[in-house]
């Protein structure tokens, strides 16, 4: 079924950018300021919020729970169409809810991150919209 591969591969994709987003966090340096003195002063101030924790702490703790988010957005929607993608037929509430979802990373990602983020979620977000008409444009009842 072309609606179930285009939620598959929309997923993937959500998957994929929250899987590498996760291991830039905590493997390498790529999500490091590239000044030395913004990095030590972030590891030195504190937000307003609280004095429990560091800028540098919440902003790895931020990009790491961003990119849980988009995992869990990515296997949950893989294993809805793998195991119950009839859910997605009768239930239009989990389209709005993904396409929404998608909607605001499209919204994020272009106003804060960058080019390979913004293709991917636009892709992915293309991926759903197509799905989405396929399923309930077809007048194919579920079984």
């Amino acid at each position: 079924m072309p609606e179930q591969l285009l939620i598959l591969a929309g997923s993937g994709i959500v998957l994929l950018l929250g899987s590498m987003h996760l291991y830039y966090t905590f493997f390498t340096n790529k999500l490091d300021a590239r000044s030395a003195g913004t990095m030590e002063r972030m590891q030195g101030d504190h937000p307003v919020l609280t004095r429990r924790t560091t800028m540098w702490k919440a902003w790895v703790g931020f990009n790491a729970s961003h990119s849980i988010g988009a995992i869990f957005f990515g296997l949950i929607n893989i294993l809805l169409a793998i195991r119950h993608f009839d859910y997605f037929h009768t239930a239009p509430d989990l389209y709005v809810l993904d396409i929404a979802a998608l909607a605001f990373y499209l919204f994020l990602a272009k106003r804060y991150w960058f080019r390979i983020p913004l293709t991917g979620v636009l892709i992915a977000l293309l991926c759903f919209a197509a799905s989405g008409v396929l399923v309930f444009c077809s007048g194919i009842p579920v079984d």
